[in-house]
């Protein structure tokens, strides 16, 4: 999705309110109590802060800090990197950690990229398992190592609030390319991921 004007980005934002300030009288409120009279922009604003990821190019932030690295062929590993995001069955929060790992083959990036690049992936409405795929194959193809893995552990309010009540529960999902297909070398992330905490 491309960049948003101002003047679109405002457009939006007033018609969200007059659907949220609807949604309000259908489950039974009353929208002009003083409590709520705000609530329906408050909440556009924060939809348009929580989803702003689809009008923002990660593969442009990876290559904005991209440099040639010949010698480099070890891992870089960023974790316990915060994230959150909704989950677009049930619009409710999911949050956790992601842990990513890459081996450069010609080029490294900035290492606060690679948090930006899973912010702007799970600034969207998300499923863990495809934000774990998208972080993998942006950077990826962006950078072209020799191989990339992610790990993201979460916990979604969808188990935890509804549904099955699940306070304790925690999702992990993993993908990998090149390098992390080999058993050893997945062991020696994972290994590095755990160790400190």
């Amino acid at each position: 999705m491309e960049k948003l004007s101002e003047e679109q980005m405002l457009q939006n934002r007033d018609a969200l309110a007059t659907h949220y300030q609807e949604i309000l009288g259908l489950l039974g409120e009353d929208v002009n109590r003083e409590g709520l009279i705000k609530t329906p922009m408050r909440v556009a604003k924060a939809m348009q802060y929580l989803t702003k990821g689809y009008h923002e190019d990660p593969a442009a932030v990876l290559r904005s800090a991209m440099f040639e690295e010949e010698d480099y062929k070890q891992m870089v590993i960023v974790k316990d990197i915060d994230f959150f995001s909704l989950c677009e069955h049930h619009m409710l929060p999911f949050f956790g950690k992601a842990h990513v790992a890459y081996i450069p083959k010609k080029y490294i990036t900035g290492l606060s990229k690679i948090p930006r690049v899973v912010d702007i992936f799970a600034r969207r409405l998300q499923i863990q398992e495809r934000l774990t795929m998208q972080i993998k194959d942006c950077i990826q193809q962006t950078l072209d190592p020799l191989g990339v893995m992610v790990v993201i552990e979460a916990q979604h309010m969808c188990m935890q609030m509804r549904g099955v009540e699940k306070q304790n529960s925690l999702t992990t999902t993993s993908d990998f390319t090149g390098f992390f297909q080999q058993a050893k070398t997945r062991e020696e992330f994972m290994n590095l991921i755990k160790n400190n905490r």
